[in-house]
């Protein structure tokens, strides 16, 4: 037996030879640089968003994935690098991006009619090259079309950013692009939460639901996928190990949080610091 897998090894080496150094030795993740998307939980749950590689962000509607996007371009932003932002039917909103911290002058904005031209535009930026951070928005297109990307155009994307410091984020409906990604985070929302419109609970009128407030909803988000290590950067992780692959977190969020995402809960940061520094003592 112990011979006929050294012959077979043997073999499968003398086959490969030229083409593949090494078949047999153990390779551990590769480790990469993350940065913070700009939403702590996020971060603390998946390790930031790594440098040189495809992060799915997949999740049907009002699930908070335009929102963490808008977060991340404004932290990249801030940080002086220039992004650019494909989008895939024309549906982005500059104002409320520049509301919530993005500075447009270092946004490059391609307007889209259809996947076609998504394809094409983000296949000249990612070759050209030069941008710290490159989204492709199909979350507008039906998940029936997106489905019918070639996978090698999924490949070649990932080719083209690869020991590179480009961050390239796909949003979805669903994961389509997964055999390609490094990360992979589903959201999804949990329902609102509502409250009367006034106190008195006797009157008809407020129990009808178009008497009800909107007060916020509750947000779920799952590490479906992590194929890199990330390095520390600038920001805390807690609770969650970022290698976890079942990770999965949850957060409630007001009306006003969801307008503003990336000023959102400056308390809630404070506080996931203080944690950190408490943890880090013990």
């Amino acid at each position: 037996m112990a011979r006929n897998l050294a012959a077979l090894r043997s073999q499968i080496e003398t086959a490969l030879a030229g083409r593949v150094t090494a078949p047999f030795t153990y390779r551990d993740r590769k480790i990469v640089e993350a940065v913070p998307a700009g939403i702590p939980e996020i971060d603390s749950l998946t390790g930031g968003l790594p440098r040189g590689s495809l992060t799915e962000i997949c999740g049907p509607n009002c699930s908070g994935r335009t929102s963490l996007l808008v977060s991340a371009l404004a932290s990249r932003t801030a940080d002086a690098e220039v992004c650019a932002f494909i989008d895939g039917r024309d549906a982005f909103d500059p104002h409320s991006a520049e509301a919530a911290g993005v500075e447009l002058k270092q946004l490059l904005w391609v307007r889209c009619r259809n996947i076609e031209q998504a394809l094409r535009s983000t296949d000249l930026l990612l070759q050209g090259g030069g941008f710290g951070m490159v989204v492709l928005d199909l979350s507008d297109i039906p998940a029936e079309t997106v489905r019918y990307v070639p996978l090698n155009v999924w490949f070649r994307f990932r080719r083209a950013v690869e020991n590179t410091p480009t961050i390239f984020v796909v949003l979805e409906q669903k994961p389509h692009a997964k055999t390609c990604a490094s990360l992979v985070l589903h959201m999804e929302a949990k329902g609102g939460n509502w409250s009367r419109a006034a106190a008195n609970d006797g009157d008809e009128f407020f129990r009808e639901a178009h008497a009800w407030l909107f007060e916020g909803t509750v947000l779920r988000a799952e590490k479906m996928r992590s194929r890199v290590q990330a390095t520390a950067g600038d920001f805390y992780r807690f609770g969650v190990d970022a290698r976890d692959e079942a990770a999965i977190f949850e957060t409630a969020m007001s009306g006003a949080e969801m307008q503003n995402p990336n000023s959102k809960m400056q308390e809630k940061i404070e506080r996931l610091h203080r944690r950190g520094a408490e943890g880090a003592g013990k």
